[in-house]
């Protein structure tokens, strides 16, 4: 992409703030150049978002409905799934899928609990419980 040609849509994804890109200058060198959006990244964003939203009310709704523990709602509510959430948590994927079931996850002990706690930066109490409607 030229200089001249990086976009410029304000994004409301960038909320104000500025993104840095790499276009070829006249010279044909690249050169830092600061975009504030293009429109097409700006849309694909937000469907992201949209997608993101909807899966947290699903595990919101299944979790008040007793399908799922609240450790599901809560991990996608800070935007972790499954993998990044065992990799950050330091358990292994079929742990974390096996802590989902509601019967599991209450029977877990204090120092499993503390680790989703740390990992997802919440307290014992929030992590137990679903916000209400």
């Amino acid at each position: 992409m030229k200089k001249d040609e990086v976009p410029q849509d304000n994004s409301k994804s960038y909320q104000g703030q500025n993104k840095l890109l790499y276009a070829v200058d006249e010279s044909g060198h690249y050169q830092g150049v600061k975009s504030s959006g293009w429109e097409v990244e700006s849309f694909a964003t937000q469907l992201a978002v949209d997608d993101l939203n909807e899966q947290t009310a699903q595990a919101l709704a299944q979790a008040r409905r007793g399908e799922v523990s609240p450790l599901a709602y809560h991990m996608l509510a800070r935007r972790f799934d499954i993998a990044s959430l065992s990799a950050a948590s330091g358990f292994f994927q079929w742990q974390v899928k096996r802590h989902l079931r509601p019967a599991i996850f209450a029977r877990l002990p204090a120092k499993k609990i503390n680790r989703y706690c740390d990992t997802l930066k919440v307290s014992r109490d929030v992590l137990f419980s679903l916000p209400s409607e």
